[in-house]
């Protein structure tokens, strides 16, 4: 009798836990397209919706690196004359980026993630969009803002390349789950 009870207590450990790993494997998706995660984050609020969306969709994650690090002091968008309210106001500054290079021709989607500064994605995303060759690939972006919506944004990169297939775009202002699962529904 004990064994049989210790084999039908095996039985339901193993389908319990087989059930759990299946649970966690749903959360992710896994698609047929090469998909890359790009995002610009001075603060980290960006970067942790961009890390969502690259575990939940598989993708591989590129931070757009300026070549001059942003300070605190850049930051500052109520100085007229910090570094990023001057880059805001000029409207063809591309500041320069570093890091390292990359090969889009190895990716079918981009996910492009930003903060909103001044109702706009900042210029070192403009820089990067102007980087490289978008042909053939969809770009979707998201964004991260204090109090703006992504629609501006989205309506002035489309004006500026439009030769890229841009996605429906999305504010992440809510959790990582959030991110993740908006992540899911456009792939």
């Amino acid at each position: 009798m004990k064994q049989i009870i210790f084999i039908f207590m095996s039985l339901l450990c193993f389908s319990c836990s087989s059930k759990a790993q299946n649970q966690i494997a749903d959360t992710n998706v896994q698609s047929d397209k090469k998909i890359l995660v790009v995002y610009f984050s001075c603060t980290g609020t960006t970067e942790k919706a961009a890390d969502a969306i690259a575990k939940t969709v598989g993708g591989k994650l590129y931070r757009i690196t300026p070549a001059t690090a942003y300070t605190s002091a850049d930051l500052d968008w109520n100085n007229k004359s910090s570094r990023s309210s001057i880059e805001m106001t000029t409207e063809n500054s591309r500041p320069e980026l570093g890091g390292e290079a990359l090969e889009l021709k190895d990716y079918d989607v981009v996910f492009l993630g930003y903060p909103i500064w001044w109702n706009l994605c900042p210029r070192p995303v403009n820089t990067f969009l102007e980087k490289y060759d978008f042909s053939g690939k969809t770009v979707i972006p998201f964004a991260t803002s204090g109090g703006s919506s992504i629609t501006n944004s989205v309506k002035q990169l489309k004006k500026l390349y439009p030769k890229i297939t841009w996605g429906e775009g999305q504010l992440l202002n809510g959790s990582v789950k959030q991110a993740g699962e908006w992540a899911k529904g456009v792939i």
